[in-house]
């Protein structure tokens, strides 16, 4: 099964799809004169002036369920594993990657909001790549493909983060337990189960508000305890940034076979962390509340700052000030070592150990428990923000499914899809609690993958309704506007949804 999964997962994450993640995030940076840059301010902004309503959660809870979603292990066995097998300069590329993708994650949550529709059992609003890519060209002669192409994209997200995804989280969540407290993996599952049966079963409001509690608690706490780290070792810190930067671009001899790996690891370990261009922040987008679809946009563009400037990078600073790191050639933890910190002992494994080891050496006994906590808060919420996404894609593909039905049969058929997805998800990550690390991460990176090829080609294509929004939200702002959007006067066909929203918003807000 392994070799399997290797092989399939290199087919998946060839050099074409790093260059298309690259490529794709210079382009929307160029054409959007640099929003990520110029509209900062307007993210933050909108964070704190955000509206809600019964059928939509606000914006900060909108950002707090993508950050549910980007911030997880990745940001800890993901970063360790980019280095090991990418060398130091990886961390540099996955800036690159969170810079250029800010603007990726713009397109594609502005065409999450834009073409976002209301579900018909919970009331509750519903988007992502399978909505837009079904609706935006609606009505041109390529209606056909993209419908399919939606269809598409809504069973490969179903599988992805039902199946392949949740096995990555529990995995690394177990073997960081049983490091710090020798727990046995099916006792991890079990506890995992319950909790996570209890909130996905509460449905969006339970999870958003779920995620609005703990993210910003977990992500503030590990970043202020790795930055104490770092400056414990701040003479260290010039010489980290210098071999950062020289291993970026091969500058450094130590590091010069791996110069190459340093993209592929930087990139492909970015994009599974922050998940900009991946398709998954949209759904989180469309969930919100908002007047305007570039305000979310906005806030989904802050959303891959925080995960990989901060988190990430807080991760990286932290591994590499301490000398806890390790590289080996061939993208093999059974290659040969190029280059070692000192610090990791000669067991160490590739993942959560070498952060651990870092937290260690200041902490001393500390490090591996706050990471097992650490990785359980992120672990859980990650995979509560997947099934979220899973859900959302079944609904679009049960509704459409069941047009031609009897009354009350729809219903109960995604009455029973939805409980059959939640059972499906609670397997997943039992199974992957008790699987191998290198399965885990396999089938993870295959999700990933086949969601980001899909997503970057549609919103290539689709793109200009969002640039459209983005210069409309830029006029009403110079005009001192709170922007509202009306597609009709953008000429914006398929935004059923915004066609409405003035009456359907009063009749909300008389109901509070």
């Amino acid at each position: 099964m392994s070799e399997v999964l290797s092989a399939i997962n290199d087919v998946i994450w060839s050099d074409w799809l790093v260059y298309l993640c690259l490529a794709s995030g210079v382009y929307f940076s160029v054409r959007s004169r640099f929003l990520q840059v110029r509209h900062i301010k307007g993210m933050v902004e909108q964070l704190v002036r955000g509206e809600r309503s019964p059928s939509g959660v606000s914006s900060f809870q909108a950002l707090a369920m993508s950050l549910s979603g980007r911030v997880g292990t990745g940001n800890i066995a993901g970063v360790a594993t980019a280095i090991a097998f990418g060398g130091p300069g990886a961390l540099f590329w996955m800036w690159m990657v969170a810079f250029l993708g800010a603007s990726t994650s713009f397109i594609e949550s502005t065409l999450g909001q834009i073409y976002k529709t209301r579900d018909p059992l919970t009331g509750e609003y519903r988007g992502g790549p399978a909505y837009y890519l079904s609706r935006a060209l609606a009505h041109t002669r390529g209606a056909p493909f993209f419908k399919v192409y939606g269809y598409v994209f809504a069973a490969v997200t179903v599988i992805a983060c039902g199946v392949l995804l949740p096995g990555v989280q529990a995995n690394s969540m177990a073997t960081a337990i049983d490091g710090a407290w020798a727990l046995p993996s099916w006792v991890v599952a079990v506890g995992a189960v319950i909790v996570l049966a209890f909130v996905i079963i509460g449905g969006v409001k339970r999870i958003a508000n779920f995620a609005a509690f703990v993210v910003p608690f977990m992500a503030v706490a590990y970043i202020i305890l790795a930055l104490i780290v770092v400056f414990a070792n701040a003479a260290a810190l010039p010489e980290m940034f210098s071999m950062v930067f020289r291993a970026a671009f091969g500058m450094d001899a130590a590091f010069g076979a791996v110069v190459g790996l340093a993209v592929m690891w930087g990139v492909k370990r970015g994009v599974y962390s922050n998940e900009a261009g991946q398709g998954t922040g949209p759904h989180a987008a469309a969930a919100a509340e908002v007047s305007h679809p570039a305000k979310q946009g906005l806030v989904q563009s802050f959303a891959v700052y925080i995960d990989t400037l901060f988190v990430c990078s807080a991760t990286g600073f932290l591994i590499l000030s301490t000398g806890a790191y390790r590289v080996h050639e061939g993208g093999s933890s059974d290659g040969p070592v190029l280059a070692e910190g000192g610090l990791l002992s000669t067991t160490a494994v590739v993942g959560p150990q070498f952060v651990q080891a870092g937290f260690d050496s200041v902490f001393a006994g500390f490090g591996a428990s706050f990471i097992a906590v650490t990785l359980m808060f992120f672990c859980l919420t990650t995979i509560i923000a997947y099934y979220y996404m899973a859900e959302t894609n079944l609904r679009f593909l049960v509704g459409k499914s069941s047009k031609t039905l009897i009354p009350g049969i729809k219903a109960s058929i995604g009455r029973v899809t939805t409980m059959a997805l939640q059972v499906a998800i609670l397997i997943a990550v039992a199974y992957g609690c008790v699987n191998t690390a290198d399965n885990a991460w396999a089938m993870g990176d295959i999700g990933v993958g086949l969601m980001a090829w899909l997503n970057i080609i549609g919103i290539l294509i689709l793109q200009q309704p969002a640039f459209k929004a983005l210069k409309d939200f830029e006029a009403q702002k110079k005009l001192g506007l709170d922007p509202v959007f009306d597609p009709k006067v953008l000429n914006i066909v398929g935004a059923t949804f915004w066609e409405t929203y003035k009456t359907d918003r009063e009749k909300e807000k008389a109901k509070l």
